[in-house]
């Protein structure tokens, strides 16, 4: 690939996957789930708004617990997952599924391969988690 295209393609697909997200919140804001649930509220709160998650499962990368939920409108299907701390706290929300949850908290802590220089300290200058 030319490399002069490489930050018109990096910014175009993240365009793309923020639009993604506005749409389903846009389409999916009036959803109890979406619109009530807040940072901090405990699981049984959550029940109340949203019934029965689909399934529940451990959280891998911190520990918590993660509910996914599935939305349906005009025949297309959207996932939502409510994700709690260890405390059992909503500590996120997103229109994906916990195991893509979990992928993503995975990939933020491996260590950057770009810039891994002298001394070692690569990515965003080596502070880490």
């Amino acid at each position: 690939m030319n490399t002069s295209l490489l930050p018109l393609t990096t910014l175009l697909a993240a365009l793309m996957a923020l639009s993604s997200c506005t749409s389903n919140s846009r389409i999916y804001r009036d959803q109890p789930l979406v619109a009530r649930v807040e940072t901090g509220m405990s699981k049984d709160q959550v029940e109340r708004i949203g019934g029965k998650p689909l399934s529940v499962s451990e959280r891998t990368v911190v520990p918590g617990t993660c509910y996914d939920y599935m939305f349906t409108n005009t025949g297309h299907k959207q996932p939502f997952n409510v994700s709690f701390d260890s405390s059992g706290n909503v500590d996120h929300t997103s229109f994906i599924t916990c195991a893509e949850w979990s992928r993503a908290q995975q990939k933020s802590r491996e260590p950057s391969s770009k810039g891994s220089g002298v001394g070692g300290m690569g990515g965003m200058g080596g502070s880490g988690y």
